[in-house]
């Protein structure tokens, strides 16, 4: 019943009947309106009104106490006019003017805050285009681009600026940003043509490569491989990694399968040569053995063990010629020895005193020794052979057959090395 009263009082305060109608009083410059038409009573009427009037206040109160709570304000300025052009054609009865007063203080309000924030907007965005106006002279493009990004991010997220400013700055951001993707493509363009160069060069040492790759002109190819490798390394130039390191293996193969090709041409080559040079240096042997008859007879002897064991570490030599370096180093080996054990014969007849007579008398004496030698040597050799004439067939004897005949030879040999060594002593070529 309060409430009634109370609404009846705030509607006969703010309006009237007049006949069967309701009517709003003027207030600010409005004139006195209609709202409505009387239904059942005048007092039922005006607190229909009133009530109406309550409604409309409340959807006031709860703008303003959101605009209140809000950061953006602005976003409630359209709601806000919208309420106060209401006012002038609401249907209701109540305090509308101190309703516009403070909708029209919440309007200068957010004129104010958007006024500022357009400030701030206004900032913000001339720091995005001077930052995206200083990116044109940029190199880094990778990094730039991804700053170019997060300022078109902050530029869409930041609010507006005054009116006549929007489309000024829009276009100084739009040509900033045109310029900025201009240049990056010019500049990607000019990396992209200076890549396929490097690539071309690259190629073109690849290519010579594989066609020399099988060939059999070892030493010729190895020389131009080389000169390309020195090539590939001048060039002064970069690729992207994986590309880099395609071409480099392809590279590499080619030049691997030529020298691995090189390798076993010259193991091949090394073991076709070996039994000449194994010969070559048997005769060498030959040689220094057979020298070894005019050095003292202490060196003679020493040295001549030496070449017998460097003769044992060269490797075979091929055919006849084998057996023929063979006979000539071992007879040559045989005369410093057995010329050793006549002079060794001869000390020891004289009991280490100085050897009496001429030249000729010891030729003589040397050759005389190496005579009794031969046939001392000749007498063993028959009772050899006169061993092995006696020696019957059967297997239990062919171990004893050959040792005899083994024994034979090695008389033989001495036989022959002594006699050779008469013959140089008659010659005077010996002492």
């Amino acid at each position: 019943m309060e409430q009634h009263d109370h609404l009846l009082a705030t509607a006969r305060q703010y309006g009237y009947v007049e006949g069967d109608q309701v009517w709003l009083r003027p207030f600010m410059t409005l004139p006195a309106r209609r709202v409505g038409q009387v239904k059942d009573s005048p007092d039922t009427s005006l607190v229909y009104f009133a009530q109406r009037f309550e409604l409309f206040r409340t959807k006031v109160e709860d703008l303003l106490a959101k605009m209140a709570d809000s950061d953006n304000k602005g976003s409630f300025l359209m709601k806000a006019l919208h309420l106060k052009e209401q006012i002038a054609s609401y249907d209701g009865l109540g305090d509308f003017e101190s309703l516009h007063h403070r909708l029209t203080e919440a309007e200068e309000g957010i004129n104010v805050t958007i006024a500022q924030n357009r400030e701030k907007n206004m900032a913000t965005k001339m720091g995005v285009l001077q930052e995206l106006e200083a990116l044109r002279d940029t190199l880094d493009f990778q990094t730039a681009t991804e700053r170019v990004k997060a300022l078109r991010q902050i530029w869409i997220k930041t609010g507006p600026v005054e009116k006549e400013q929007i489309e000024p700055m829009e276009a100084r951001f739009r040509a900033a940003v045109d310029a900025f993707m201009q240049r990056k493509r010019d500049f990607l363009a000019d990396k992209k043509a200076m890549t396929n160069r490097v690539q071309d060069k690259y190629m073109a040492l690849i290519r010579q490569s594989e066609v020399l790759q099988e060939s059999d002109d070892f030493e010729n190819t190895t020389r131009k491989l080389k000169q390309l490798q020195q090539e590939w390394k001048d060039i002064d130039a970069s690729l992207p990694r994986k590309q880099a390191n395609d071409l480099w293996t392809r590279f590499r193969a080619a030049h691997n399968h030529f020298f691995e090709r090189l390798k076993v041409h010259i193991n091949t080559k090394r073991a076709e040569n070996q039994p000449e040079d194994n010969l070559a240096r048997k005769r060498g042997l030959v040689a220094e053995a057979e020298a070894l008859l005019h050095r003292p007879m202490s060196e003679a002897v020493t040295r001549a063990k030496e070449l017998q064991a460097a003769w044992k570490k060269v490797g075979p030599v091929r055919g006849e010629e084998s057996d023929r370096v063979w006979e000539q180093f071992i007879a040559a080996c045989d005369k410093v020895f057995e010329l050793s054990s006549l002079e060794h014969y001869i000390r020891k007849r004289h009991g280490g005193a100085p050897e009496p007579g001429t030249r000729d008398e010891r030729v003589g004496t040397r050759v005389q020794a190496l005579r009794e030698f031969v046939k001392s040597d000749r007498q063993e050799q028959l009772v050899l052979e006169e061993n092995l004439s006696k020696l019957t067939v059967s297997p239990g004897n062919e171990a004893f057959r050959t040792m005899l005949q083994g024994k034979i030879r090695a008389f033989e040999r001495k036989i022959r090395t002594k006699n050779h060594l008469i013959d140089l002593l008659q010659k005077g070529a010996l002492v």
